[in-house]
This record gives C-alpha cells, structure tokens and sequence, in this order.
C-alpha cells in the first residue's frame, strides 16, 4: 500500500506537501511548529490540513500493519492464494481486512466447529457443490451416521452439515460487503419504547428513519436512551432484499441440493449475517455520529477560547448563590486579586443595601469598570441587583454574564490550590470568573475542555478521540496567540508546542528563582529544555520586556538574521519596530519583488510575508480582529420580550440543529437551523460559531416552559 499516494489523493495535494508533511511529522516536530515555521515544505498547510492528515497518517499504517498480521496468519494456515492476497491488497479498511480474516480466526466453539469434529465437512462440501449428479441430501447424509460421534440418523448429519454451511456463508467476505452496503442505503433505524412511564426520550418511543439520513445527534439520542434502558433501538431490512444476496452468492437452482443450501442460507442470514452486519452498521453511525459531534464541539470550544479579551481593565467577579451568598473577587490588569468579599443581595438574605456598600467601596478604592457575572444559581437575581446598581457607580461601568461552566472544578482542583492557596474554594471561582473576562483562553485552558460545555453528547464521545481532538483545539489556539512567557500559569504553559507539564512547570520555578525573563535565549537555561523542545517552543513564547524588539514577536530565533537583513534592505531600524513605524513595509517589499527580497534573506516567502506582519505589529494578538465582548449596562425580563423585537445577542452553543443565543434575559434562546438564513444550509456551523454577536428577533415566547425562539432571517414567518 502507498500511505503517501493515498495521502495525496485523498487530501488533493501535491505529492511533495504530502511527502513532507510526513517526514516532519515522523521527525517529532508538533503540528503548530509545522503550520507555522515550516510553511515552505508544506506549501503552507494549515493546522487543522495537518492534524487530519496525521490522523489519516496512524490509521493508514496501522491498517497496513493489521494486513502484515492477517496475511501472516492465513499463510500460517496454509490457506493464502493468489485471490486472497489480492483482496487482502486492495482492501481499504479496517472492517474488509477482517471480512477477509474472519473464515481463518481461531473461533470459539460453535454449531460448525462441532460438525465438522463429528467429520461432517465433507458432506457439507459435497451439499455447497450443488453438483446436479448429487444423489437426494439425506441419502448423502445417510453414510455419515456414526453412534460414537453423536450422529444417531441421517438428519442429524444433515443438520451439522447445514451449520457448517451457514457459517461458511456468513464468513464469505463478499457477502458481507454487499449486506453491508445495502443496509446502508435501504435500512431503516427504529427505536420503540421500554418503559410505559415519560421520559427525555419520548419522541423516540416509536421512531423511525433512514439510515442514510439520520442526522448524528439523532443517532446519540437513541443511544442514550437505549444505554438508559427506555429505548429499544434496531436497525431492520427487507429480509427478502437481503436474503437474496445470499441466494444470488451460494444457491444454484434445479437440483437436489439446492433447497438444503437456501435453508442453510435462511439460517445463516437469521442467526449469524444479519445481527453482525445490523452491529456493524450501528457502530458505524455512532462512529460518524462522535466524530461529527466531536467536531462541533472543538468548534465551539476553538471560538470559545479565542474569544476577545478585555484587556486593561479591573474587573469584579461575582459568584451568585443564595443561601451561601454571593462571592465576590476583585482581580487587576493581570488578573491577580486585590480584594474579596461574600455579599448577600438575593433571597434569602436580601441584603442589597450592604452588598450595594462593599460593592460601590470596591469600584471606588481599586478604579474597577467592570462586572463580571456567573450564569449558575441566583445569576439572573444578581444580574438585576447590578444593572440597579450601575446608575449610582461612575458612568462607564458595564457588566458581563459569562458562562462559569467548569469553575467550580477549577477552583476545587490541585492547580487552583497552588495558584491562590490562600482564598477559599469558593473565592477562587470568583476570581476565574473575572478572569474569563479578561483573558478567556489563559483561564480557560486550567479546565478539562469537557466541563467548558460547548458539547453536545460529550460524555458519550469515546474518552480518548474526544482528549486528542480538544486538546489539539487547545494546542492550536495557544500558540495562534501565543504566550507571555513572565505572565504564563504552568496550565498555559503547558499547551505551548514542544511543552509538557513538567518543563512548563520547570520554567515557571526559573522565573521565580531568577526573576523575569529578558531574552529567549535564556530558556535553554531551564532543566529540561534541550535544543529540540527550544525549537518547538521558542516562536510562541513572547518576551514584551526584552530587549531584542524580534522577541516580542512570533519571529522564530532561527530568522532573526534574516528579520533583520529585511529591515536593513527596506531601511528601517528596530526602533521603528518598537514604535510601530512600518506602515509601509509590505509596498516595499511589494516594490523590490517578494521573491527577489524573500531570496536576499535566505527564506521562502511564506516567511517573509509573516516576517513582516509580525514587524508591523509586533505582539499583535489576533482575538483583537474579533468583535469585541457585548457589555451590558441593563436587564430585560423574559415577558418584557415580544415577537419581531430585534436584539443583539451572544451564541453561546451550536448544535446540529441550531444555536443557543444569549440575549440578555438568562434564558437562551434558539435559533432553530430553519431559522438562520434564508437560504438552506446544511448545518449551524456554516453560519455561527460560538462567541459570535449576532443580530436577532424573538419569534415566540414560552414564559411557563422557559423558552424562546428566534430568528436571523431578514423577514419573520
């Protein structure tokens, strides 16, 4: 099998990109330093061409490794021919190579085994043969009495020769392949009920649709219900349109042993064919189901993370509750905590007149503009008792209900012991609430992505295919941003290409141990940062205290020569880096010729032109290219609501069949998939990510069920 040539057709590149792609990959390089210094040898692959096509990568070899394993096996067995190697070759997945394995694996004991211990393959044999001089089947089956093997009468011998036949036919990997195919285009999924009592599932309880087109969080949908037990879920088939497959493959008609091989096939197909296939389909819309939920989830989760901090200012987080109070922390620029308190404005407490005085004191004593809000427990009471509160505060105070989904787990986890050992559990949820505000993603990545909840079935997703996509998620938003290396939590730090925890952590000992860094050659001073991981990390960590202006930047310390010879070429200094005068570096660039100048430098010029945006900007953060956060300064209630009001609002999830938007009134609303264009799309994800700030207008109101559905076309019905 050629893995390369496979790679590039199905990715349509050019089989150099694919070539080197794969060379850096086998290299140990990460895919972030790939995409982004080795643009040259990629043709500037990006980082989500490169995970696929890595993925692609494992699962290509590891079914040519399965095909050197089974073809060792049949050769084992002495049953290889020319046939069956080529099979084995030109099989292309997984499922095919053990179709094709499945008459030679060591089975347990079954009908068939025990007939042929009783020496009845030869009888099967020749019954299967259909050979029209074959005498009657049971004058066949007559010699092949035998008291000591159990086989008392000549049906007894039929019968075993029959099971032996059934299991030949359901080991036939053609057979296989074409059920398979037809379940796929002709079988139907259906779901009944269990359980007489209601439940979540109900729409299920007498379900049905077909295969080819039942959406995936339909397919997650019945699995739960089915896992839970009020469901009873299957997938069935025109058992004639499958039967006929068999027949078509194994039955030759006009002759005596005819009708013994169709009743073979009956029970093949009944007993052995059908349930596996029917397993095999099911798994396989799970499959396509997981990796489809699984890729909303790390699309939301990557917008989620790149959502636009606020930067510069002070910020109080809240925590609401009730009865425990609602917990308060105020964190400044860099999210470090001047102050706490515990306020008591909701029931059963009410005490909005002292929680008013600590709040106004805070405003005032540390120059706070900012509120930010949980949206747990008691929010939408806290959220009023602000916006009431915000005509006696300095004018410019806003406030901000975030999602506080997963803080709970941060501040009762280890890492948050160690961050802010001196603050009560409790307290250290109010601190990363205010600090979502400010940097979403440096707080954000402190938390197991699965509790950030962006999902849809996330706890049904296989553990390990959900980790390895999140988790490249999270990779590839650090370092699109890139770290402060002085500033960074080890949990930041972590994420950095070339970084594990151990070294992030190391790092984070040297900072305190010998003050801040002033150049990036000083990380190869840390313990166990050798000059590969140096290579993989050094680009995304960024200095903005040093010295060396390229340390600010994404410029890799293997181009600063060239960095600099650019600006010596085109006549600028560092200092007009420092200070931002190179307004008109790409014209010329653009005049002297990109290739003529990329050529001068001694790199490509992918390199160059990100060269130059870094010294036109350097530092720059791309979540500043993102609309910025929608900050609020009012409250509106659900009933103030009413159809074809037009709101702006915050999509805080995408699912399959839709959108959640905040609009400001606790309760989301949805936009239905039908409601989001006026055209058709094929999924939310086309439109919307989440973080996104949409203009919407509310379609209908259900006060007493909580719900609220909203449209983005441009005309209401």
């Amino acid at each position: 099998m050629d893995i390369l040539a496979l790679l590039t057709t199905e990715f349509h590149l050019k089989p150099w990109q694919v070539e080197h792609a794969v060379s850096l990959i086998d290299q140990g390089n990460t895919i972030p330093f790939i995409a982004r210094y080795r643009k040259e040898q990629t043709g500037s692959l990006d980082d989500q061409v490169l995970r696929e096509l890595d993925q692609r990568l494992h699962y290509l070899r590891g079914l040519q490794k399965r095909k050197e394993e089974v073809a060792a096996a049949i050769e084992q067995c002495g049953a290889m021919d020319d046939a069956l190697k080529a099979a084995l070759d030109g099989a292309v997945t997984l499922a095919e190579v053990e179709d094709l394995y499945r008459p030679y694996r060591p089975k347990r004991r079954t009908r068939a085994s025990i007939a042929r211990e009783k020496g009845l393959e030869p009888l099967a044999n020749q019954i299967f043969s259909q050979d029209p001089r074959c005498p009657d089947p049971l004058t066949l089956a007559a010699s092949y009495v035998n008291g000591e093997l159990e086989v008392d009468t000549p049906e007894d011998a039929l019968q075993g020769a029959m099971d032996i036949i059934a299991e030949q036919l359901s080991d036939d990997a053609v057979i296989r392949k074409r059920l398979r195919s037809l379940m796929m285009a002709q079988g139907i999924v259906r779901s009944v009920a269990s359980k007489e009592e209601d439940s979540v599932y109900r729409l299920y309880y007498d379900f049905s649709e077909p295969v080819r087109r039942i959406p995936g969080y339909r397919v997650l949908a019945i699995n739960r219900g089915e896992r839970e037990e009020y469901l009873k879920v299957s997938v069935d088939l025109d058992r004639v349109k499958g039967l006929a497959i068999l027949f078509q493959q194994a039955v030759r008609e006009g002759n005596s042993c005819s009708s013994v091989v169709k009743a073979a096939a009956e029970d093949a197909y009944d007993r052995l064919i059908f349930p596996s296939v029917e397993r095999e389909i099911r798994a396989s819309l799970t499959e396509r189901a997981d990796q489809a939920a699984i890729g909303v989830f790390s699309s939301n989760l990557r917008r989620i993370l790149m959502q636009p901090p606020v930067k510069g200012k002070r910020v109080i987080g809240l925590d609401p509750a009730y009865r425990t109070g609602c917990k308060v922390a105020v964190v400044d620029e860099t999210g470090s905590i001047l102050d706490t308190a515990v306020i008591y404005p909701t029931p059963p407490h009410n005490k909005k007149e002292e929680a008013g005085s600590i709040l106004k004191s805070f405003v005032e004593r540390y120059n706070a503009t900012i509120f930010s809000i949980g949206n747990g427990t008691a929010s939408r009471e806290t959220e009023l008792f602000v916006a009431q509160l915000l005509p006696e505060l300095p004018d410019g105070m806003s406030y901000m209900v975030v999602s506080e989904a997963g803080a709970s787990v941060y501040s009762a986890s280890k890492l948050a012991a160690q961050e802010l050992p001196q603050y009560d559990v409790s307290l250290r949820s109010a601190a990363s609430i205010a600090r979502r505000l400010q940097d979403p993603l440096a707080e954000l990545v402190k938390i197991d992505p699965k509790s950030i909840g962006v999902g849809q079935y996330q706890h049904d997703m296989p553990p390990k295919l959900l980790d390895e996509a999140l988790d490249g998620v999270v990779e590839n938003c650090v370092n699109t941003v890139g770290v402060d290396v002085n500033t960074a939590s080890p949990a930041l730090l972590s994420h950095v290409a070339g970084l594990n925890a151990t070294v992030a952590k190391n790092i984070v000992q040297y900072r305190g141990e010998n003050g801040a860094f002033s150049s990036r050659t000083q990380f190869k001073k840390v313990p166990k940062l050798g000059p590969r991981t140096f290579e993989q990390c050094a680009g995304f960590l960024r200095i903005p205290e040093s010295a060396e202006v390229l340390d600010r930047t994404a410029v890799h310390p293997e181009s600063y020569k060239a960095a600099k010879q650019l600006l010596k070429i085109c006549k600028y200094t560092s200092d007009d880096v420092t200070c931002q005068r190179l307004s008109d570096l790409t014209s010329r660039i653009q005049k002297m010729g990109e290739q003529t100048v990329a050529d001068q430098i001694g790199v490509g010029v992918p390199t160059l032109w990100d060269m130059a945006a870094e010294l036109m900007r350097p530092g720059r953060d791309p979540r500043d290219q993102l609309p910025p956060p929608l900050l609020r300064t009012d409250v509106m209630e659900m009933s103030d609501l009413k159809p074809g009001m037009e709101l702006d609002g915050t999509v805080r999830n995408v699912v399959d069949f839709g959108a959640f938007v905040d609009i400001g009134v606790h309760q989301d609303g949805l936009v239905h998939i039908s409601q989001m264009a006026d055209r058709y799309i094929r999924h939310p994800s086309e439109l919307l990510a989440a973080g996104d700030i949409v203009k919407v207008r509310v379609l209908s109101v259900d006060v007493e069920k909580k719900r609220i559905s909203l449209t983005m076309k441009t005309e209401l019905g």
